[in-house]
């Protein structure tokens, strides 16, 4: 370990002679003795040195400046200097590291499978306990509603032991046919394990093997002439299959998490998904405190070291960026537990779909996140700087087009104020009599029939009306305006040469010259959120248009799909209306139904995505 003098200025030339080239863990400390930062290094040398040579960006340059001294650990491995590392940033929590705000213990389910009659119930700590723990769950609700769940469908006791212990009489969780009453022998110790059995394997993912089991007792009390309890039988095997709809994941059995990063103008979201034993168990949100200039890699290194280390770990994390110290995080957390962890980040067929769900939910929260009344004022108020107004816009339409090769052509209009988004006036027009496909028509008749109504009264004029388009979108729209006397400031947003987000160009009438936006502008974030918002209203408003017009009723209508298979999908399903809310994956379950029938069975009820 090497120490400075804080009287004296840091003398770097001198500390850096003195440096091993071994891995460990340096710290940089500042006055009073402030961590400004921690950092690991499988050569100490060269990291360090790295810090004091030329091309620095600005925040690297702030912090080397206030360093008074540098602090060495030297571990044995880059993993030993990673787990170090890790708990260094957490005790200390330094102002230039990347900070992760969570570091609670998740939930688990827990069965206590060495009791006669076992118990359910939820469990948060060290597992001292012997018997069954499934999770862990992203937050007590999703764990609580499982257990709401189970209770509905499997009555299995989820009393506490003393209760249980000094009963004389069932209570009313036996009058409402959520529990057995083992506590006053109401059911044999046989029966009551086949209804632990099916929680272990509906926890375990396997769901469709209970269903099996279901269906066989609910046909069986129907030969007996049991309706009521075949009735019973089919009540839970509806529920049962609207409970995986929901939780289960199609063609996987193992644990992995699924983690991706979303970076926009300084703030990073990371989502989190749980996937065990089969299930989507939810997911987590986290907005981590970054320095400028952080990469989604580096945010992703830093997550997955403070949020797994010292945990559970899975045996797979598949992440929307790589990692550069992807070998290192992994032989550090195959290290702790006893199998391997791999981190993924190329991968095909489900698990891609997964990841591009999580990529969607990172998107959308910090969307949301940057959407919060705060952020929007400072952005709107870049607005106005940017287009050089006198005051700040009160109103701001956008409008946008959608359509399938020209079929069911729907525009939409979204309307920002001062506080946000203002739901109550956005409008969708169903436009008709033009040639399919013509965008310039459809824009031209929604202005129109928009603006119409302002004249009479119904509505504002507009201070900003933007455009998904360039100048032929602009100078279509001033010729509608023209047409009904409305005159906003006219505004297009064309996504430049490699349509890359950031790289919008601005067209204003009248200017031949485009406006352009610095990628991390405020004004830019406003103006791409008010146009993807049009575009999503847009596209929602024209599939819903084009299902409706596509739809068919009736299971028979269906090829490939005979009075066997027809009956097998009801008695699935326990019914029509279950069946046409089921997902593709959950069709594809049933015997003798494949992928490729189930996706027909799927859009029979559904819009064609």
């Amino acid at each position: 370990m090497s120490e400075q003098s804080t009287e004296k200025p840091f003398d770097a030339e001198a500390f850096l002679n003195t440096l091993t080239g071994c891995p460990g863990v340096y710290r940089m400390i500042g006055a009073e003795e402030k961590i400004l930062y921690v950092g690991k290094a499988k050569n100490l040398k060269k990291r360090v040195s790295s810090y004091f040579k030329r091309g620095l960006n600005r925040r690297l340059q702030l912090m080397v400046s206030q360093i008074v001294t540098i602090e060495i650990i030297v571990t044995h491995t880059e993993a030993e200097a990673l787990i170090l590392e890790n708990n260094l940033i957490k005790s200390l929590k330094p102002r230039y590291n990347i900070l992760l705000r969570d570091d609670k213990g998740y939930p688990y389910i827990y069965l206590s499978t060495e009791q006669t009659f076992p118990r359910i119930s939820s469990f948060r700590g060290r597992k001292r306990e012997k018997g069954r723990y499934f999770g862990p769950y992203p937050s007590a609700s999703s764990m609580r509603e499982t257990l709401h769940i189970l209770q509905k469908l499997f009555p299995v006791r989820q009393c506490d032991e003393s209760f249980y212990r000094n009963r004389s009489r069932a209570c009313l969780q036996y009058q409402i046919k959520r529990c057995t009453a083992p506590c006053v022998d109401l059911i044999s110790p046989e029966e009551y394990a086949k209804d632990v059995d099916n929680v272990i394997l509906f926890l375990e993912g396997k769901g469709n093997q209970v269903v099996d089991a279901l269906v066989a007792r609910m046909e069986q009390a129907a030969s007996e002439l049991a309706f009521e309890q075949a009735a019973r039988y089919r009540d839970q095997i509806s529920s049962l299959q609207k409970v995986q709809e929901r939780q289960y994941v199609s063609g996987e059995r193992g644990d992995l998490d699924l983690i991706a990063v979303a970076l926009t103008a300084g703030t990073a979201c990371v989502q989190l998904f749980f996937i065990r034993n089969g299930r989507n168990l939810g997911n987590k949100v986290f907005f981590p405190k970054i320095p400028a200039g952080a990469s989604s890699e580096n945010i992703l290194s830093a997550f997955i070291a403070q949020h797994y280390l010292g945990k559970a770990v899975p045996s797979e994390i598949i992440v929307s960026h790589m990692p550069s110290d992807q070998s290192v995080l992994q032989d550090a957390l195959s290290s702790q537990t006893s199998h391997r962890v791999a981190i993924r980040g190329q991968v095909r067929s489900e698990r891609a779909r997964w990841l591009e769900m999580a990529k969607n939910n990172a998107d959308l929260s910090l969307k949301a996140r940057l959407a919060s009344n705060a952020d929007h004022q400072r952005r709107i108020e870049a607005l106005r700087d940017l287009l050089e107004l006198d005051e700040i816009p009160s109103r701001i339409e956008c409008f946008d087009i959608s359509h399938t090769g020209g079929e069911q052509t729907v525009a939409s209009c979204v309307v920002f104020n001062e506080l946000g988004a203002l739901v109550s006036d956005y409008r969708r027009f169903n436009i008709e009599g033009i040639t399919p496909g013509d965008d310039y028509a459809a824009l031209h008749q929604a202005l129109t029939r928009r603006y119409m109504r302002i004249q009479k009264g119904e509505g504002r004029v507009p201070d900003i009306l933007f455009i998904d388009g360039g100048k032929g979108q602009i100078n279509t729209v001033h010729e509608a305006l023209q047409e009904v006397g409305i005159v906003p400031l006219l505004v297009g947003i064309a996504k430049g040469p490699d349509r890359v987000p950031g790289k919008e160009q601005l067209f204003l009438y009248g200017q031949d010259a485009p406006i352009m936006v610095p990628p991390n502008s405020p004004a830019l974030l406003l103006i791409q959120q008010i146009r993807d918002e049009a575009h999503r209203f847009a596209i929602t408003g024209h599939r819903k248009r084009r299902a409706k017009s596509r739809r068919e009723s009736g299971l028979e209508q269906i090829a490939g799909i005979g009075p066997k298979r027809r009956q097998r999908l009801l008695k699935q399903f326990g019914g029509l209306q279950a069946l046409s809310e089921a997902g593709v994956e959950d069709i594809a379950r049933v015997d003798g139904i494949s992928r490729t029938l189930a996706q027909l069975i799927y859009h029979t009820f559904h819009e064609q995505e």
